[in-house]
């Protein structure tokens, strides 16, 4: 029962860690309590883009209209979504399981428990616990789940968080939606798109509260023409689930408002999953609920990692992905660069969608730059156009001294495929300069970016 490195938690931090370690040579096992893939592949990332894009396919065919189709008759059939959304993640699940089998990594089904000596006690199903131990080391990637606010207690009918929300059994009529990240937005496009009536609460002045402003201002118009509504600066501060229904209690400038409606979603973030894994006795420190480690994911004792959701850094899958290759190739004896933190692309999936990477506007500001701004909406787009996407825009903002490329923020249709040009070209320190020169295929919405350049130089070409 000896491994190389043991990994606790089959998320997109764990199993690439794994697989990376198996792969130099590693022998490996992986703990799992649940499905393997972790809340990415089950209850995240991609049964949330399977729900998506049903609401996708489902708009277009209302609107089939505009591009010279009659279509009639056309419903949407919220368990047939549904069943479908968790088909795509059991398949993407089960991809997992041929993943490990194919570089030969030992999957320990049960709940693992941190011991002394780089060991990991596993309790299965039935109860039976088996300790396993790890000479080079245990990766802690146990992941998170759903924020519980004292105002907003779970109890997964009436108030729940985005696993029920991914499977409930019928259609909400009415909905809450408190908190506006990834999240909140993913989820109010996706029911307004079907039909129930969204409200989305957000605490803070703007929705997307960590994106560029104007691109909070574009998704703000864009919902609000879909029905959406928006209430920011409001707080729920209870909700009565006493009746039927729901009735949310939001604080406002104004005062205080009643919502009544069937199902209120809190998507107020994430906490990491470190209870009861054995942290405290064997004294691994943490913060703000969070394991502190160095640049390699080591934690203070040594032979013990720790990646992911779990430490403090941006709780993105890739981000977890990349900590593990880095994780594991220190382990290994490699010399990984560390990862730069200032390059993360974020995406949201909503509609219209939004990517990002580097600094906003204000922080570029704060920070006393110097800075060249360049804009270009899809509406003067030639594909946008074609497509029927005309909402949203490309903006760059560089540094006017050197030409290099401080951050990207694009909203609009697809823009989450083109964002790794921008975090490609800030990897390559490449300028503004060498952008617009960089041609371009006609016609892509990707054009836009070699536009938005041109715009900050005083050379944009269409608009």
């Amino acid at each position: 029962m000896s491994y190389d490195i043991i990994v606790v938690g089959s998320g997109p931090g764990g199993y690439v860690a794994a697989i990376r370690a198996s792969q130099l040579g590693l022998k490996t096992a992986i703990v799992e309590r649940e499905s393997l893939g972790g809340i990415c592949l089950n209850w995240g990332c991609i049964p949330t883009k399977a729900l998506l894009k049903s609401a996708n396919v489902f708009e277009y065919l209302q609107h089939a209209s505009d591009y010279g189709i009659t279509v009639k008759g056309a419903e949407a059939d919220f368990g047939a979504m549904v069943s479908r959304s968790r088909e795509v993640a059991n398949g993407m699940s089960n991809g997992i399981q041929f993943l490990m089998k194919k570089n030969k990594i030992d999957v320990l089904s049960g709940t693992g428990v941190l011991k002394a000596g780089k060991k990991v006690a596993v309790t299965d199903d039935k109860g039976k616990t088996t300790e396993y131990s790890a000479s080079k080391g245990v990766i802690i990637a146990t992941g998170a789940r759903s924020k519980q606010l004292p105002s907003l207690p779970q109890d997964g009918k009436k108030v729940i968080g985005y696993r029920e929300a991914l499977t409930l059994k019928t259609q909400p009529k009415k909905m809450v939606i408190v908190g506006s990240g990834a999240i909140g937005v993913e989820f109010a496009y996706f029911y307004n798109a079907i039909g129930t009536e969204v409200t989305v609460v957000e605490y803070l002045p703007n929705i997307v509260p960590i994106e560029d402003a104007d691109v909070s201002k574009q998704l703000l118009k864009s919902f609000k023409k879909s029905g959406i509504k928006v209430m920011t600066k409001a707080s729920v501060e209870s909700v009565d689930i006493s009746g039927k229904g729901c009735v949310a209690t939001v604080k406002t400038a104004k005062g205080e408002e009643k919502i009544e409606c069937d199902i209120v979603l809190s998507a107020v973030g994430i906490e990491a999953n470190i209870e009861n894994i054995g942290l405290e006795d064997l004294g691994i420190v943490t913060d703000r609920g969070r394991i502190l480690v160095n640049d390699y994911y080591q934690t203070n004792l040594p032979g013990y990692y720790a990646i992911g959701d779990v430490i403090p850094t941006a709780a993105l899958a890739h981000v977890a992905s990349a900590e593990g290759i880095i994780c594991v190739e220190k382990i290994a004896g490699k010399n990984p660069d560390t990862l730069d933190y200032g390059n993360i692309p974020g995406c949201t999936y909503c509609s219209p969608e939004i990517a990002s990477v580097g600094m906003t506007e204000a922080q570029a500001k704060e920070e006393g730059r110097d800075i060249k701004i360049g804009k270009f909406p899809f509406s003067a787009s030639g594909k946008a156009s074609a497509a029927g996407a005309k909402e949203g825009f490309v903006k760059l903002i560089f540094d006017a001294k050197y030409g290099e490329l401080l951050g990207g923020h694009m909203i609009g249709a697809n823009v989450t495929e083109m964002v790794a040009e921008l975090v490609a070209l800030r990897k390559l320190e490449t300028t503004g300069h060498e952008l617009i020169k960089t041609v371009h295929p006609h016609p892509t919405m990707s054009e836009a970016i070699m536009e938005a350049a041109a715009a900050a130089y005083d050379e944009v070409i269409h608009l």
